[in-house]
């Protein structure tokens, strides 16, 4: 028999410790993320007392392939949609947060004397450095999760968790170039912004398409195919434009969170997530070195007290700064005193760089068990804590914090003019990046391309220039005429005349970001005089702005834009986890939409709502019929209603509320003779005297006059033969019949008679 690879030796062990250390940890309560790291502590070359992992090399392979595994979850269960409605408040929490702990960890490095690349990726880690998934796990032990702070806390770990992403790249270009001067950091971010909002248009354009052209044919093996062919695609592509993998694998799953298949998607792939993240956790805890730990036991020890520390003083100041109450803003800062799982993949890119030292790996470890096995006492020990300060705190500084708890309503504005530029930016913006992206397309792909089949003279860029100016001009269109005949801009310009020059001033702006486009396709491809070009680009807007037929394609690509950007909320309206858009709109008419089951012993189960007769009985209107996946539309008269039946009223509370109290009224109470409901099976022979001889089956009565059933007919076989209605009985006939016992004895009782 051949021997097996090295890699099935190695992942047998890793496998095998993992389950039973994650066991004894999941009796004892812990994380299982530090179960993982203490089984490659126990499989790692440094414990001598058990066998070891032979291939590393591999070993790594498939923790770097666990990492895109675990960045594809983490998309798959973020939204940004639910990032725009948090509101100002986590914004404002986690961003003092970030920079505060930031130049904490940088300066902590500095003081341990480490090199400048080091003391950044430290500072990185305690930037970033709270679980979600441990935070998560500890409200859920201690029953927090009910309390309004649990989701705050949660809502700035969404965002921490965008911001790691970030990190990431950040990290990545910073240890190529090994220059961090703000030009760079500025570049890096408009490159990240730039990809991001490219590739979120793009794919909420094109995957939810693609996903329900092929709806029917997605079976859960053809799922998880589908989608982790397109995560690690999407890894390449991102690692080709200069990102880390596990980008691309982010960015692809939050897009993939926002389809109808999204939440299947994320159950088919965890089982995979869990077996190559396990794996990575496993080569975290390899790298552990007790003599690393040994020497470096006093930063460790200060880098806990540093987390700890410092999210208890920088995160209350920045929850207190978002709006919060002092014992709000305690609460929610420690629980976030801990490292997480980000820190160790940030760590483990500064290794597989080569710019940071083997030491702060393990150090970074320890620290997370730390930290791990001290935040149910730091989230316990937030209220004495305050209770303590507001004891000893002046009155004066108790009063200045109350006022500036001012809440996010007033730190929203209601602005006209504010809804108007926003919109007007952010459509400029996404627009602006649609055009660029064609362009660099055709002038870097298709140019070259069309070049070679058309060597001689310009034919090859005018056919470039005429199909890239089709395929912008929608774009182009969007960026000049959207929000021009908005609710706020006509309102604006018919307030006052003032309003009237900055309002044509911002489509001058956006005319002259289009002109800028056109000219550098023309000037890119031909060899025309400066002013010329201009004038073309100017003349070119005029029949483009007027095109009726742009006009339609724009919107066009805008709805299904938007259709897919909500089919994920239109699925949840459809099945009945969300109540329908319109519902909000009822409230301000006093009336409002309410879902009531039909329970399953209701005696209007079988019967129509014409029968009912439910809008003359109880004054709602039935808007919707929700049957398990199935949603019937304003239902008809001849709509039958069955048992668990969610049907979706409208109608006042005290409408709704005598319409529930019928529902649970009309009932079938229990059976008292329930006991004599049990069938039966008998032997009926037929003899000459009987009142069945010569009737047939259908005539004799025996299924309507006395409830029971003849199943078959005995003629000696080894099976009962099957009989039929038209069935003549005669004597002799072996009758094989099902009844309840008081029927067949009544049956019986007349044969005897």
């Amino acid at each position: 028999m051949s021997e097996l690879p090295s890699l099935v030796k190695d992942l047998a062990l890793i496998l095998a410790v993992a389950s039973i250390v994650t066991l004894l940890f999941k009796k004892l309560k812990q994380p299982l993320v530090l179960g993982y790291i203490v089984a490659g502590f126990l499989v790692s070359p440094h414990m001598p007392y058990t066998m070891s992992v032979m291939d590393k090399t591999d070993i790594q392979t498939w923790a770097d392939i666990g990492v895109i595994f675990l960045l594809f979850a983490m998309g798959l269960d973020f939204s940004f949609k639910k990032i725009l409605k948090l509101g100002t408040s986590p914004f404002i929490a986690v961003s003092t947060i970030f920079f505060s702990m930031l130049g904490l960890g940088y300066m902590a490095g500095h003081i341990f004397g480490w090199t400048h690349m080091e003391c950044i990726f430290l500072a990185s880690i305690f930037g970033v450095c709270s679980s979600t998934t441990i935070i998560y796990k500890t409200f859920t032990d201690l029953k927090l999760k009910q309390q309004k702070f649990t989701t705050l806390v949660l809502s700035v770990l969404v965002l921490e968790d965008v911001i790691s992403i970030i990190i990431m790249v950040m990290l990545s270009a910073i240890a190529e170039g090994n220059s961090v001067d703000g030009g760079q950091f500025v570049g890096i971010l408009f490159k990240i912004g730039f990809f991001i909002v490219l590739w979120f248009v793009v794919g909420i354009f094109f995957v939810p398409m693609l996903l329900r052209k092929v709806r029917k044919l997605l079976t859960n093996e053809i799922l998880v195919i589908v989608s982790l062919g397109l995560c690690f695609v999407m890894a390449i592509v991102s690692s080709m434009v200069g990102f880390s993998s596990a980008f691309g694998a982010f960015v692809i799953g939050s897009i993939l969170a926002e389809t109808v298949e999204g939440t299947k998607i994320a159950k088919v792939v965890d089982p995979i997530k869990d077996l190559f993240g396990a794996v990575f956790f496993v080569s975290v805890g390899m790298l552990v070195n007790p003599d690393v730990l040994v020497a470096y036991a006093i930063p460790i020890l200060v880098i806990v007290g540093a987390i700890i520390l410092g999210q208890a003083i920088f995160g209350t100041m920045g929850f207190v700064l978002s709006g919060q109450s002092l014992k709000t803003a305690m609460r929610c800062s420690f629980s976030m005193a801990q490292i997480g799982e980000f820190p160790f993949i940030i760590a483990s890119l500064g290794l597989s760089l080569g710019v940071i030292g083997n030491f702060l790996y393990p150090v970074i470890v320890a620290g997370s068990a730390i930290t791990t096995f001290l935040t149910p006492y730091t989230i316990r020990a937030s209220v004495p804590c305050h209770n303590f300060i507001e004891r000893h705190l002046p009155t004066k500084w108790l009063k200045a914090l109350d006022r500036m708890t001012t809440g996010e309503e007033r730190l929203a504005s209601d602005s006209k003019w504010r809804s108007l530029i926003t919109a007007m930016l952010r459509n400029t913006l996404i627009y602006s990046i649609l055009t660029i992206a064609a362009i660099v397309l055709m002038l870097t792909l298709f140019l070259p391309f069309a070049q070679h089949l058309m060597p001689q003279g310009w034919w090859a860029n005018i056919v470039c220039g005429v199909l890239t100016f089709i395929i912008i001009a929608p774009f182009l269109r969007a960026i000049i005429a959207k929000k021009n005949h908005s609710e706020e801009f006509t309102y604006l310009w018919n307030a006052q005349r003032r309003n009237r020059l900055p309002l044509l001033f911002t489509i001058l702006v956006r005319v002259m970001i289009v002109v800028g486009f056109v000219f550098y396709i023309f000037n890119r491809l031909s060899h025309f005089s400066m002013a010329l070009i201009a004038s073309i680009a100017m003349a070119s807007i005029i029949p483009m702005w007027l095109s009726r037929g742009l006009k339609k394609r724009s919107i066009r690509m805008e709805r299904l834009f938007v259709q897919n950007l909500r089919s994920k909320d239109i699925e949840a309206v459809v099945l009945g986890y969300n109540k329908p858009n319109f519902a909000r709109n009822l409230r301000d008419r006093d009336v409002h939409i309410s879902d009531i089951e039909l329970p399953e012993n209701s005696i209007w189960a079988g019967k129509t709502l014409k029968e009912l007769n439910l809008g003359r009985r109880f004054g709602i209107h039935v808007s919707s019929i929700l049957r398990g996946k199935q949603r019937i539309n304003i239902p008809n008269g001849r709509t039958h209603l069955f048992p668990f039946d969610k049907i979706q009223a409208i109608g006042s509370d005290e409408q709704l509320t005598a319409f529930d109290t019928a529902v649970n009224d009309n009932l079938i109470s229990g059976d008292p003779d329930i006991e004599k409901r049990e069938m039966d099976l008998h032997q009926l022979m037929i003899h000459s005297g009987d009142p069945f001889v010569g009737k047939t089956l259908q005539e004799s009565g025996i299924r309507d006059k006395y409830n029971c059933m003849i199943v078959g007919v005995d003629e000696g076989q080894k099976n009962l033969s099957p009989i039929k209605p038209s069935h003549i009985l005669t004597a002799g006939d072996i009758l094989w019949i099902v009844g309840e016992k008081t029927d067949i004895d009544r049956l019986l009782s007349l044969q005897q008679a």
